[in-house]
Parts: structure tokens; sequence; C-alpha cells
């Protein structure tokens, strides 16, 4: 004896809800068809959510019953995605630290021969002390995650004529 899944009773604020989000135009394709399963079933109380979910376009009923457990538990929230793991992280916080760490102190005083960090010196350094590569982007991202941004170095070799206009009379030969 199979078990016919109903849908709860919505209230009028919920239900002006769920026909907004069903016919909406900018909301994600996802939300918006499982927002129409539930407006055809609010529409039609007679209809079996098999029906509902062809109607709205979902591939299987299995789908579309998910969705409608998911609203008679959770309301409009249990219509959207849940969070997910995702990928995780390949390097600890301890080791976002120590670039962030070694990327704010002077090279001068860590006994290097150059005054600025660059992105290659901050990686071999970091690679010399760690014994970890890091590669570009992740360097990039975790010092702008921190608010850090390379600054560009003026240099007074390029260009010298622009800088003294006398430059090629006190050069000399």
């Amino acid at each position: 004896m199979s078990r016919t899944l109903r849908l709860r009773n919505v209230s009028h604020e919920e239900a002006g809800k769920i026909g907004k989000l069903a016919s909406s135009k900018t909301q994600p394709m996802r939300l918006v068809q499982r927002a129409k399963v539930i407006q055809l079933l609010i529409d039609n109380l007679k209809i079996h959510v098999k029906d509902a979910a062809v109607l709205a376009g979902f591939k299987s009923a299995q789908q579309a019953g998910t969705w409608v457990k998911r609203f008679n538990e959770d309301g409009i929230n249990g219509l959207k995605d849940k969070q997910r793991s995702g990928r995780r992280p390949i390097h600890t916080q301890d080791i976002h630290s120590c670039l962030i760490s070694l990327a704010l102190q002077k090279p001068g005083s860590l006994g290097y021969p150059f005054a600025l960090w660059t992105l290659e010196r901050l990686q071999t350094a970091f690679k010399e002390r760690k014994g970890i590569h890091l590669s570009d982007s992740t360097i990039w991202e975790w010092l702008a995650n921190e608010g850090l941004k390379w600054k560009r170095q003026q240099s007074w070799f390029h260009e010298p004529e622009r800088h003294d206009p006398e430059f090629v009379e006190k050069r000399g030969q």
C-alpha cells in the first residue's frame, strides 16, 4: 500500500510568495521550477505530485517529491539548495598565516639582499622556510583576502631623461 504525498496547508502569505517565486524571471531556474510544483499543487488540490512534476518540467516525480517534502518541513526555505561541503582546503590555516606573516616582514630584516618582496621572491622564500610550494594564484588570493596589495616599485633607471633633464650631462661619458 503506497502512501500518497500531500502538500501541507499553506497560508495566504506563503502562497503569495510561492506564486511570485514561480513566475520570477530573475531567480535561479531550479528554484523557480521547484516553486512551480508547489504552485500547481496549491492551485489544484486533486493533482498528484507526479503530474505536477511533469507540468513543471521535472524528469522524474521522485525529484519533485523531494521538494514537496522539503517544502512541507521548512516552507519556502526548503526549496533552496542546502549548503554543501565542497572541496577540502589543500593548505591549513597555519600555512596561510605563515605566508601572511612572511609577506608583512621586510626582506632585509630576514637577511635577504633585497628590500622589497616580489611574487617570485616571496614564493621562493616561503619554499625555503617551510618546504611548501605555493602557486602564484594562491599567494595572490591569500594576500588579496587579507587586504594586501602589490605596490609598483618606482624605478629611476628607466627613462632617466624624463626624471632629470640634465641626466646626460651629469652622467658624462
